[in-house]
């Protein structure tokens, strides 16, 4: 599994990942048949979240992360050089991904965070996109529709229990049994600065990183955390991990 985030305020958009790949390995014992897989850590060194150089969008995905006995990688490869062109831009982008991958994998339980910006006649507009292949599902994420009104905030996914349990509201039971929402402090994202966008995409990848080491639960995200900084003026990788010899 992942964890990832995006953070869109006004100033930009900022996207988070982890670097820790788990595979499924099925016991081969007959009494052990029926059990689930055990998730063992395969790499700490995975990239999940990836920036389309020619039209400056960025990517980031979790969920099924083996397609066709490769991994999620190699297909956004193939599929910017055979399905995109110099036109493109991020709305199209992201239909064409949807399109690709249901196109190949109709089943595959993978999802994505498409990000970028749209000139609107002068003016750069932000879009933010979750995309699901097996429900085949494309929405944009900061946008009311009816309102024509671009909104700011946050969306994660993945593993993604611990954040929502910090930051959205709780429920619980008052003195007649009724469920009673308790609400969580608000961040208020309309006046958040770029340094707090980033320190915040962070801040929520690494929480989920050390409140997993003590659970008695699968070590499903971890190793480098990589962050993407888009804007209108163009992109920049914050934090990357390159390769190395020790």
């Amino acid at each position: 599994m992942s964890f990832v985030i995006t953070v869109y305020i006004p100033g930009g958009i900022v996207m988070a990942s982890d670097s820790r790949q788990t595979i499924g390995i099925q016991r081969v014992e007959e009494s052990a048949k029926d059990h689930p897989p055990i998730p063992i850590v395969s790499s700490d060194y995975v990239y999940k979240t990836f920036l389309l150089e020619s039209s400056q969008v960025g990517i980031s995905t979790f969920g099924e992360a083996f397609l066709g006995k490769m991994g999620t990688d190699f297909h956004l490869k193939t599929f910017e050089e055979e399905d995109l062109t110099e036109n493109d831009d991020v709305e199209s982008i992201a239909e064409k991904l949807l399109n690709f991958f249901k196109r190949n994998f109709p089943l595959a339980d993978t999802s994505f965070h498409i990000a970028g910006y749209k000139k609107r006649g002068k003016i750069s507009t932000p879009y933010v996109y979750h995309c699901n292949i097996k429900r085949a599902e494309l929405k944009r994420l900061n946008y009311v529709k009816e309102k024509d009104q671009i909104l700011y905030g946050a969306s994660w996914g993945g593993e993604s229990d611990i954040i929502t349990e910090i930051l959205q509201p709780a429920w619980m039971k008052d003195n007649t049994g009724d469920l009673k929402q308790v609400p969580k402090p608000q961040v208020i994202w309309d006046i958040m600065s770029l340094q707090d966008a980033i320190d915040f995409a962070v801040y929520a990848v690494k929480t989920t990183i050390d409140t997993m080491r003590f659970q008695a639960r699968p070590k499903t995200v971890g190793g480098p955390i990589d962050v993407l900084l888009i804007t209108p003026q163009g992109t920049n990788w914050i934090k990357r991990k390159g390769l190395l010899v020790e």
